[in-house]
């Protein structure tokens, strides 16, 4: 190495950190999705760096997984550095242009998680130095990522001991050192010995093996096997194989053997084991498969594949020309990527990084700075995080519903909330286990059958009494998922209700009206938008429920929405929007605005207030000198109070599409228990931040 070849070491970063691996297999796409989701909360534009990786050949995963959680504005090709063959051929010319690249992206970045190479290409002795020598030419302190697998806690101390030296001769800072795919049950005594081995220098985690995290998918087997979809569901194709099973044996001993999420594997002409396993995928009480390889060439009889269809079933059935030999080599000799759409991968990753790592104490070295923004990744994840740190229970009322199962699964597997979900149990677990689901931590309750009906029945009769409700009335009323839910609500037996994805909003919130009714010194249910723009969250009231609001009722919106502003960390300052501002102008709807501006002074004035006002002038400080110099809000409101439904609808949804901001809402406020409404058209993520915000609202009351 010559010495004009390295570039001088400048001080470590204070925005990056480079994970560093000695080997193959060591879960570093686990580890990066945790730190990068931890930096996305702190800090407004995190980028992602791959310095080797395979230019111009295949896209890679890890660094297209990582980018899909990423917050700096940057493509596929601004983050890479040099493919393995430059590398080869040039090490100190491949470096340079390297932390060419690198400084290139880092510029609009805020923090860089770079992560090292895959040990793919290039598996020699001297890869980690290679690594070594590049994060120190990036002033990236580095994350030493071993893998702990089918290895003794000694064994494991001296990979690190090894490594952590060869770091030092790179002169490379070790910042932390992770441990793993780890045996559950050696996990203590890991941490021990890493301790031990390493009694002041870097902190030490250990992470235990998930079987998840390495499972193929079922289109990863079809790959595997070069095989032919010829029955089912192709959005099963994306469900883990959690094991494989080769059916040699007569039916009765496969359905013997069969485990949940298991992929068997059986001759194209075993009609009798092809008929067991689609019977047992359909049955209550046996395991739900992942899948049904069809091996050796042969076609389905005509007959049974006229069955099987008739059944209308999701499993996805593959055929292969191969053997059954070559087929279950093949089969076990595939091992599943976390890419970017494997969700449940995902949040498996990101739980286990939160409940392992302490990444706030780790990244704590890099000396990051408190942000002056808070973008919407930072936003959602610190709702997440708040839900956290005080679970609540909230219950789903829309069981049938596949958006509904895949959030609830995302919601366990994070630790957000607990949950019931109504339903016909059955069908609601067997439907999350075909979509690769796991809600063994739900409670189901069918409100046809459940015990609970008659005695809500009964209360709602008594509380409707004064409107005619007869009880052989209320127990039809009581089958209504939205009426079981909101008494569950009622009774205390849940903190809150979030429901609308298969339900228009009047059918989710009239129950509520009914039935958990208002706060007391609050008349009015309204609603706010949490408007996540690109650097701050600003709260937009009433956008979805009152449609042609009073003075009076204008007021109580206002105090709602700053009371549900200053619950997510937003410092209320509200403005009451009019096309007017101060007394430019007149007419009843500025008179309106005028008087709820006075009622709130007079019912809160603590509370910072302006209008009539602007929208320019409530948000732009350079339109707000000009028109309303001394307001202590103009220019810097963070709650806006539209007049009436029609502007703050369209208005709201405006923002969202213009600017790209995030719409998390309608937030119901005015309530006396929180219950949320969603769109029909919801996304996954919107049930998971509304399900996070209505467990928020549970902890302070709604």
């Amino acid at each position: 190495m010559s010495a004009a070849s390295e570039a001088p070491s400048p001080e470590p970063s204070i925005s990056a950190i480079y994970i560093a691996a000695p080997e193959g297999d060591t879960g570093k796409s686990t580890i990066a999705l945790g730190i990068l989701h931890r930096l996305a909360a702190n800090v407004a534009r995190v980028g992602v760096f791959r310095p080797i990786t395979r230019l111009n050949e295949d896209r890679d995963y890890i660094l297209e997984l990582l980018l899909a959680h990423a917050t700096a504005d940057l493509s596929y090709e601004d983050c890479v550095g040099v493919g393995y063959q430059q590398l080869h051929e040039d090490t100190d010319g491949a470096i340079a242009e390297i932390v060419d690249r690198y400084h290139r992206m880092a510029a609009a970045c805020d923090a860089v998680l770079i992560v090292g190479s895959d040990y793919t290409d290039i598996a020699t002795p001297t890869e980690l130095s290679v690594n070594a020598r590049i994060a120190v030419n990036l002033g990236a302190p580095v994350l030493l990522a071993v893998r702990a697998q089918d290895r003794t806690p000694e064994q494991i101390a001296q990979v690190v001991e090894v490594c952590t030296a060869e770091l030092a001769a790179q002169h490379a800072h070790t910042a932390a050192v992770v441990a793993n795919r780890c045996d559950p049950a050696q996990l203590d005594a890991v941490r021990t010995a890493l301790t031990e081995l390493l009694p002041n220098g870097p902190k030490c985690f250990v992470l235990p093996e998930e079987p998840l995290l390495v499972a193929p998918s079922v289109a990863e087997l079809q790959r595997a096997v070069d095989g032919t979809l010829i029955q089912g569901d192709p959005a099963m194709l994306h469900r883990e194989v959690m094991d494989v099973l080769v059916a040699g044996m007569t039916a009765e001993h496969v359905l013997e053997r069969l485990t949940e999420g298991v992929a068997v594997i059986t001759p194209g002409d075993r009609s009798d084991v092809v008929l067991a396993m689609v019977s047992a995928h359909a049955a209550e009480g046996f395991p739900s498969l992942s899948a049904l390889i069809l091996n050796g060439g042969w076609e389905l009889h005509p007959s049974i594949a006229a069955l099987v269809s008739g059944l209308g079933l999701s499993l996805p059935m593959i055929a292969t020309d191969l053997g059954t030999f070559a087929t279950a080599s093949r089969v076990a000799a595939t091992r599943g990527r976390v890419t970017a759409a494997s969700h449940r991968k995902i949040d498996t990753a990101l739980q286990l990084m939160e409940t392992y790592v302490d990444t706030s104490d780790m990244l704590e070295q890099l000396a990051i700075p408190i942000p002056t923004v808070v973008t919407p990744q930072m936003f959602t994840y610190r709702l997440l995080e708040r839900a956290r740190a005080d679970r609540k229970h909230i219950v789903l009322p829309e069981g049938e519903d596949d958006r509904i199962l895949i959030s609830a699964g995302r919601l366990l597997q994070r630790g957000v909330a607990d949950l019931t979900i109504l339903g016909d149990e059955a069908q609601v677990r067997g439907r999350a286990a075909e979509l690769g689901v796991d809600l063994s931590g739900a409670t189901v309750i069918d409100p046809r059958t459940s015990d609970l009906r008659e005695r809500f029945a009964e209360q709602y009769a008594e509380m409707r009494e004064h409107k005619g409700v007869t009880l052989e009335q209320a127990r039809e009323i009581m089958l209504d998922v939205s009426y079981f839910g909101t008494m569950l609500v009622y009774n205390d037996m849940v903190d809150g209700m979030v429901s609308g994805a298969a339900h228009t909003t009047a059918h989710t919130v009239r129950p509520a009206f009914e039935i958990i009714r208002t706060q007391p010194d609050v008349s009015t249910v309204s609603s706010i938008f949490l408007m996540c723009l690109s650097d701050r969250v600003l709260a937009y009231g009433d956008c979805a429920i009152v449609p042609d609001p009073t003075a009076e009722q204008l007021a109580d919106i206002a105090i709602s929405s700053a009371r549900t502003a200053a619950r997510f960390d937003i410092e209320p300052r509200v403005a009451m929007l009019s096309y007017s501002t101060g007394t430019s102008g007149a007419g009843a709807d500025v008179e309106k605005v005028k008087r709820a501006t006075e009622l709130v002074r007079q019912r809160q004035p603590d509370l910072l207030v302006e209008g009539p006002i602007q929208y320019d002038a409530a948000v732009e400080p350079s339109v707000a000198r000009t028109k309303m110099p001394d307001s202590p809000v103009a220019g810097r409101a963070t709650v806006l109070i539209f007049p009436d439904l029609n502007t703050g609808n369209n208005t709201y949804k405006a923002v969202q599409r213009s600017a790209g901001a995030v719409a998390i809402g309608p937030v119901l406020q005015g309530l006396n228990k929180p219950v949320n409404d969603l769109s029909r058209g919801a996304l996954i993520e919107d049930i998971v931040n509304t399900v996070a915000i209505t467990a928020i609202q549970a902890q302070g009351g709604s």
